[in-house]
């Protein structure tokens, strides 16, 4: 390649389904080739006396072929591509004469000049690959790569596809607050909305992102008539998915933890709408985390519990089983309970739980307004009303409330 070095490379697009591939080394580079060369369909060998552990973890589960030996002449044989990782020179160079010999595009990890073939940058979204090559510069490869991966993704890159899309309905989670918490595919979709109808705790300064067409619907104010908040906001889900546009119903959390995200996919089931549910990362874990607190921790938790306080323990709609819960050694976090806590403790400490138990309370979490207020389960209610604690706050319980990023390791 060296006399050649003045040219560019000619990008093209291989396609490995079904066909054989060969790689040199079972090493960091390898492990981070594969999993592509599996996704083409490739049938790989890979040539190695040892491998990383990630790399025989493929081979156990039948994902390539592993010869457990140095390269030999003739390894190349019937190979339509070579990747060459070891690290050994004189091995290297040997398998780069093979495969000029035998005409197989070869890559080189040590040496793109004696290489054949270089390997692109690569990311994908939506059913487009995106490849750059910048000669000998991989790092801004890989910018370039991630900026117009990122905008395909989040729709800030414009790349309208030459049919008309389809429209769709999509229960997206958008995470506890801070607005670069939400999944990609969540962001994504906002972006392809034409309606969105958003939660008071869903990441709000994202909305501010939606190009002037797209409709948005603050939840709280939708008009509930002779119908109950969650029944009107099934209707306006069915009303505007069957006027054929794409609709994001944007929560906050996760649909599926105490955000009604199943009722509404019934809704829409019923009218015979699909929808599509987006995960989202639940407060439970996000917030605590945010504030320094790990729900699990080696040698203090081993697990933990998430509950909904909405409605105090004395109530006869509670579902909870306070007196269980008391009895717990692990972790309880409570959504939704600061103006029940005053209650919720009393109930736990009725069934045995030690009104030293030390406990947090974390309002707004990850947002640039978060703040965390420490307690015990005898003193919160009185900390609560004394540091004007309000909703959304996260409550978390147990030992691992006095653990944190500063706290030396036992």
């Amino acid at each position: 390649m060296a006399e050649h070095a003045d040219h560019p490379a000619y990008p093209v697009g291989l396609r490995l389904s079904g066909r054989r591939v060969v790689v040199l080394g079972g090493g960091q580079v390898a492990q981070r080739r594969l999993p592509a060369l599996i996704a083409a369909g490739a049938d790989v060998t890979l040539i190695s006396p040892s491998a990383t552990p990630s790399v025989e973890a493929m081979a156990e589960a039948g994902e390539i072929t592993w010869t457990r030996r140095r390269y030999e002449e003739g390894d190349l044989a019937d190979a339509w591509y070579a990747l060459v990782a070891t690290t050994d020179p004189a091995a290297n160079a040997a398998v780069s004469a093979e495969a000029e010999r035998t005409r197989t595009w070869c890559v080189r990890s040590d040496d793109a000049e004696a290489a054949t073939a270089w390997t692109p940058a690569t990311g994908a979204s939506e059913g487009v690959t995106v490849a750059v090559l910048t000669g000998h510069d991989p790092r801004r490869s890989a910018a370039v790569r991630d900026a117009i991966v990122e905008g395909l993704r989040d729709g800030s890159l414009a790349a309208p596809a030459r049919r008309s899309r389809t429209p769709f309905v999509a229960l997206v989670g958008g995470g506890p607050g801070d607005p670069d918490l939400i999944t990609v595919r969540g962001r994504r979709l906002l972006a392809e909305a034409d309606v969105v109808i958003a939660d008071r705790l869903g990441p709000r300064d994202l909305l501010s992102e939606l190009p002037p067409h797209v409709e948005v619907i603050d939840a709280a104010k939708i008009p509930y008539g002779r119908f109950m908040a969650q029944e009107a906001i099934n209707n306006a889900l069915i009303e505007h998915a069957k006027q054929g546009r794409s609709v994001v119903r944007l929560k906050g959390g996760d649909p599926f933890v105490f955000g009604r995200g199943m009722e509404e996919a019934q809704a829409l089931a019923a009218e015979g709408i699909a929808c599509t549910v987006v995960p989202g990362i639940s407060s439970s874990i996000s917030v605590p985390g945010a504030a320094g607190i790990p729900v699990t921790h080696r040698g203090v938790a081993h697990e933990f519990t998430v509950v909904s306080g909405h409605v105090a323990p004395d109530d006869p709609r509670s579902l909870v089983d306070w007196a269980s819960l008391a009895k717990l050694t692990g972790t309880l976090v409570i959504l939704m309970g600061v103006d029940k806590i005053g209650k919720i403790a009393e109930a736990l400490i009725a069934h045995g739980k030690s009104p030293d138990t030390p406990l947090a309370l974390v309002q707004e979490g990850t947002t640039a307004t978060q703040r965390r207020v420490d307690a015990t389960l005898a003193t919160v209610a009185a900390t609560v009303a004394a540091e004007d604690v309000r909703p959304p706050a996260v409550i978390v319980i147990g030992e691992v409330v006095n653990e944190g990023p500063d706290k030396p390791l036992s």
